[in-house]
């Protein structure tokens, strides 16, 4: 595997290869399984995968943890060539950004809401940085996780509106046993704080049955079901829980209405964890009928 840092030579390298099928999969490094079960379905589907290891600093806030966010650029290239990357790319900041930049790449409406809102500026960074990645490696396919939904529909939505010639592949949220979402911040939890985090997924999960049961309807009553057995858990605090419309990220009433999102952020400490579930739209003939729904089946977490 080739290690790169200058996008001369990244492009140099791949310009021969153009008519092989090159699979790119953007990361932020302190790769983790999730991250890794990206690269093995690139390398599954492509004849080349390119895995990028940048910590962009355009999708921190002033306050968040850009100087703290863990890297380890000798581990992450171990892994992603023993996943099946090829290449990995590690620009440092002044050659994905060379003197002062002056353009940014912003996706309206699908960044107002979920993280748009409480990141104000978080998806401009990401779409600028996904943005110059695609022109740079030039991929036919890009991966991506649905633990951060709402970053693939925002990248998606971008590829649509600028005609760019790249297939965005998103591949299942990788879990812990326990449920807890990967997450390269959750080295920052206390052992208390990963056993508390498991009540997002659990949340979610119990969530989507009573919705399959028949007995959550409404978008409305899905997100107070949510809100009501988070708020149970000491020492979480909640940023924000939406039921939306997926991908368009748009206000629902009735869940059978259309394919949905619930998404959960909240904070364990100070740090910052997501989480969500899609549901498909409900055909008709699968939503159950009252008579069958009188005597609810009882639940584990």
């Amino acid at each position: 595997m080739q290690r790169i840092k200058t996008i001369a030579q990244l492009r140099d390298l791949l310009r021969p290869q153009r008519e092989r099928q090159l699979g790119l999969v953007p990361t932020m490094g302190s790769l983790h399984e999730g991250h890794l079960s990206l690269i093995r379905q690139a390398a599954a589907e492509c004849e080349q995968v390119v895995v990028s290891v940048f910590v962009n600093p355009l999708q921190f806030g002033p306050d968040e943890d850009l100087d703290r966010y863990p890297r380890n650029l000798e581990r992450d290239c171990q892994l992603a060539e023993e996943a099946g990357a090829d290449l990995v790319f590690a620009p440092g900041v002044e050659e994905m950004y060379p003197g002062e930049g002056k353009t940014t790449v912003r996706v309206a409406g699908l960044t107002d809401r979920l993280c748009g809102a409480s990141r104000p500026g978080h998806f401009d960074g990401v779409a600028t940085v996904v943005s110059k990645l695609f022109h740079i490696v030039e991929p036919d396919r890009a991966y991506f996780g649905q633990k951060d939904a709402q970053q693939a529909a925002v990248i998606q939505q971008m590829v649509r509106d600028l005609n760019l010639p790249v297939q965005i592949i998103t591949c299942p949220t990788v879990r812990e046993e326990n449920g807890l979402a990967l997450s390269s911040r959750n080295v920052y939890l206390t052992p208390e704080e990963k056993r508390q985090a498991t009540t997002l997924y659990q949340t979610l999960r119990e969530a989507t049955r009573e919705r399959e049961a028949g007995r959550l309807c409404q978008a409305e009553e899905a997100v107070q079901f949510i809100r009501e057995r988070l708020e149970q858990t000491a020492g979480l605090s909640i940023d924000y829980v939406e039921v939306l419309s997926y991908p368009g990220l748009e206000p629902l009433e009735r869940l059978d209405d259309s394919p949905s999102i619930a998404a959960v952020a909240v904070y364990l400490g100070s740090t910052r964890l997501i989480d969500n579930v899609i549901w498909p739209k409900r055909r008709e003939e699968d939503v159950p009928h009252p008579d069958e729904i009188q005597n609810p089946p009882s639940y584990r977490n």
